[in-house]
C-alpha cells in the first residue's frame, strides 16, 4: 500500500518530477481537411538552430455548427463536442464565483486569464511571435485535426511542439479555448504530454469549453495525473461522456477523503454497464491508494486486448505492471508519454526511449541522462550497462580515435533504423566535441548527422576540408552547415547520385530539394539536375500552394504546422517536392537553421 500511495503522489506532481528526470528536444496519406490535401502521387559544443523551448523533461476547433472527433483515441467514451462555444477573447474585468466540486471561492480579477493569448511560450522564453499563425482559425484548427501527430521528422517535431506551445493571438473566427484543446489533442498524438497539459492549464478551467473539456481528461491520463481532472468533473459530466466522468468524479471524491459519494458513484458506472468493468476496477484501485477504497483490488490483464488512455493513466499512476504485449502494440503516441512519465517503471522508461529521442520527445542531453540514471539504479540489465558503457567511452576515453570507434559501435548495435537515429542522438555532444584530426573514414555521414541531429552545425562545418564532394557526408554538409559549400553545382549533385544506394535515387532527390529550398542551387542547375533525377519540384497541389501562400503571409506557426502535414509517416514516403516546399517556407518566414536541420535529417535517414 506504501508504495502505490507513493506512486499515486508522483503522478500528482508529474511535471515537477519530470523536469528533473528529461528535457525536451524542441505515399503519404493525405491527412488534411477534405478539398485541401493531396496524396503523395499527385569543448563545449554549441548547437546553432533555435533550440525548443518548452518545458523541462520533453487539436484546433470544431466548427461552430458540427462535431469533430474526439481529441486522442477515446479512453472510456468518446466525449462530445462544442456546439455552442463561448465567444473568443471573453474579458475578466470582475471578480468570478468558480465552483469545483463542493468548493467556491472568488478569483482576482488579476489572476484571471484571458482567451485571446493562450500559451507558455513567449518570442523571449523560445516561443513565436503571438501572430504566428495568422488570423484564420478555424483552418488551422481543421489542419490540426487532420494531422495524425506521427511525423518522419525530428526536427519537424520539435519545430511545432515550439510552435503549438508559444502564446499566440487567438483569431476572431475561434474560440480560444477551442483552439487549445485542438494544440492540445495534436501534442499529445505527439507523445508531447507534458506540453499538452500546459496547453490546458493556461485557459482557467471554467473557462473551458467542452472540446478542451474532453482534451483536459486526455493530458491528465497521459501524464499519470487524476487529480488534474477534478476541476473538469462537473463539465465532463453535461458535456461529456457521463460514466467515463462519474469514475472520475469518484476517483475525485476519494481524493477529497469523501468515500461515501466516491463508492456510490463508482456502483452507478458499474450497474449502468456502460463501461467495462477492468476500467472500473482500475479506478478502485486509484481509490485504494488514496485510503478512500473499501477493499483491495487485484488487476488482472487477462482479457484485455489494447492499452487506452484511461489504461495507461491509471495503471502508471498506482504502479500496476502493464503487460509487454499491450506496452508494445499501444499507439506511437504513448511511448512518448511512458518516457515523461517519471512514475513509470524505468525499464519502461528505458524500452520506450529511443522512439522518443529518434522522434523529437526527448533532447540528447535528456536521452543520455535518461540511460545514465537507469544504468545507476540496481542490478540494471546487462544491455543496458553495455550500451552505456561505450556512451561513456564516447565521451571520456583519451583518444579521438578510441571515442569514434565507441561511437560507432553505437550506430552499428541499433537492430532498427529508430534505434540506429536514436544512438546518433545520444552520441550527438560527443560528436561534436571530436577533434577534426581524428581519423574517421572517407565518409563520416554518421558523425555529421550525430551532430546535427541535435543543431550543432558549426562544429559540423569545420569537417568541411576533410570530405570528398558527392560523399554522403558532402550531401549532409551541404544542406545542413550554417554557410553554402563553395562549387556547388549540378554536377556536384549528379556525382552524388552516382554513388547513392538509396531505394529510387531517393537520398539524391532530397538532397536536390534542400539545396533548392535553400537557394544554394541557381535555377539553371537545379533544373538540370532534377532533369537528371527524374523529378519535379515544382509539382503545386492545394498543400503546396498552401504552405507556400502562408510563408507570403509571414505566418511561420502555420508554415510550421503545414510543415508537419506534410511529412506525416515515415521519411521514406515523403515526396521529394514537399521537402523542397517546406525548407523553402520555413526559410522565408526566417526559420533558416530549422529548415536545414530538417532537410539534412532527410539525407541521414534514408
Amino acid at each position: 500500500m506504501k508504495k502505490m500511495t507513493l506512486s499515486l503522489v508522483l503522478g500528482l506532481s508529474g511535471t515537477a518530477m519530470a523536469a528533473v528526470i528529461v528535457l525536451p528536444a524542441l505515399a503519404q496519406e493525405s491527412l488534411l481537411p477534405e478539398g485541401f490535401g493531396a496524396p503523395a502521387d499527385t569543448p563545449a559544443p554549441r548547437p546553432s538552430p533555435t533550440p525548443s523551448a518548452t518545458p523541462a523533461p520533453t487539436t484546433g476547433a470544431a466548427p461552430k455548427n458540427g462535431a469533430t472527433p474526439p481529441p486522442v483515441a477515446p479512453t472510456l467514451g468518446a466525449p462530445t463536442t462544442a456546439t455552442d462555444p463561448t465567444e473568443a477573447g471573453e474579458e475578466a474585468e470582475e471578480d468570478e464565483e468558480v465552483a469545483s466540486g463542493g468548493l467556491k471561492y472568488d478569483l482576482p480579477p488579476g489572476a484571471r486569464r484571458l482567451l485571446t493569448r493562450i500559451g507558455p511560450l513567449t518570442p523571449e522564453t523560445g516561443g513565436l511571435a503571438p501572430d504566428a499563425f495568422g488570423v484564420r482559425g478555424q483552418y488551422a484548427a481543421a489542419i490540426m485535426r487532420k494531422t495524425s501527430g506521427q511525423l518522419a521528422s525530428r526536427w519537424g517535431q520539435i519545430l511545432l511542439r515550439r510552435s503549438l506551445a508559444s502564446a499566440i493571438d487567438t483569431p476572431d473566427t475561434i474560440n480560444g479555448a477551442d483552439l487549445a484543446a485542438d494544440r492540445a489533442s495534436l501534442l499529445l498524438r505527439m507523445g508531447e504530454s507534458i506540453t499538452a497539459r500546459r496547453i490546458v492549464q493556461s485557459v482557467d478551467y471554467d473557462r473551458a469549453s467542452p472540446r478542451l473539456v474532453a482534451a483536459a481528461q486526455q493530458a491528465y491520463l497521459a501524464n499519470a495525473d487524476p487529480a488534474g481532472m477534478c476541476p473538469y468533473v462537473p463539465a465532463g459530466l453535461a458535456h461529456g461522456d457521463e460514466q467515463a466522468w462519474r469514475l472520475s468524479a469518484a476517483i475525485c471524491a476519494g481524493l477529497s477523503g469523501e468515500a461515501g459519494p466516491a463508492g456510490w458513484a463508482i456502483g452507478r458506472v458499474r450497474s449502468s454497464g456502460r463501461i467495462s468493468n477492468f476500467d472500473i476496477l482500475l479506478a478502485e484501485r486509484v481509490l485504494g491508494a488514496t485510503g478512500a477504497g473499501r477493499r483491495s483490488t487485484t488487476i488482472e490483464w487477462t482479457d484485455i486486448d489494447r492499452l487506452t488512455s484511461w489504461r495507461f493513466g491509471m495503471a502508471t499512476a498506482t504502479a500496476i505492471p502493464v503487460p509487454e504485449t499491450l506496452r508494445t502494440s499501444a499507439p506511437f503516441y504513448m511511448k512518448g508519454w511512458t518516457v515523461l512519465a517519471p512514475m513509470t517503471d524505468m525499464a519502461n522508461r528505458v524500452a520506450a526511449a529511443p522512439e522518443a529521442a529518434a522522434r523529437g520527445v526527448l533532447s540528447s542531453e535528456a536521452y543520455v541522462s535518461l540511460l545514465s540514471a537507469a544504468a545507476s539504479e540496481e542490478e540494471p540489465a546487462e544491455t543496458l550497462l553495455a550500451q552505456t558503457e561505450q556512451l561513456r567511452g564516447a565521451f571520456r576515453l583519451a583518444t579521438g580515435a578510441n571515442r569514434y570507434a565507441a561511437m560507432e559501435r553505437l550506430w552499428s548495435a541499433g537492430g532498427t533504423p529508430t534505434q540506429s537515429y536514436a544512438a546518433m542522438v545520444a552520441t550527438a555532444r560527443a560528436a561534436a566535441a571530436l577533434p577534426t584530426s581524428t581519423a574517421v573514414g572517407d565518409d563520416p555521414w554518421q558523425l555529421l548527422g550525430s551532430m546535427l541531429a541535435a543543431g550543432y552545425d558549426e562544429n559540423a562545418l569545420a569537417w568541411v576540408p576533410t570530405v570528398s564532394v558527392g560523399s554522403r557526408a558532402w550531401g549532409v554538409l551541404a544542406v545542413g552547415s550554417p554557410r553554402p559549400l563553395t562549387g556547388m553545382s549540378a554536377g556536384a549533385v549528379d556525382q552524388f547520385a552516382g554513388d547513392d544506394d538509396s531505394a529510387e535515387t531517393l537520398r539524391s532527390k532530397f538532397l536536390l530539394a534542400g539545396l533548392a529550398g535553400l537557394g544554394r542551387l541557381d535555377a539553371e542547375a537545379a533544373s538540370a539536375a532534377a532533369s537528371d533525377l527524374g523529378v519535379d519540384l515544382g509539382k503545386q497541389t492545394r498543400w503546396s500552394r498552401a504552405i507556400m501562400a502562408a510563408a507570403e503571409r509571414r505566418e511561420p506557426g502555420m508554415v510550421a504546422l503545414l510543415a508537419a502535414a506534410g511529412m506525416q509517416g515515415e521519411w521514406a514516403k515523403v515526396p521529394p517536392y514537399h521537402l523542397y516546399h517546406i525548407v523553402r517556407a520555413l526559410r522565408e518566414v526566417g526559420l533558416a537553421p530549422e529548415a536545414r536541420m530538417i532537410a539534412a535529417e532527410a539525407l541521414v535517414r534514408v
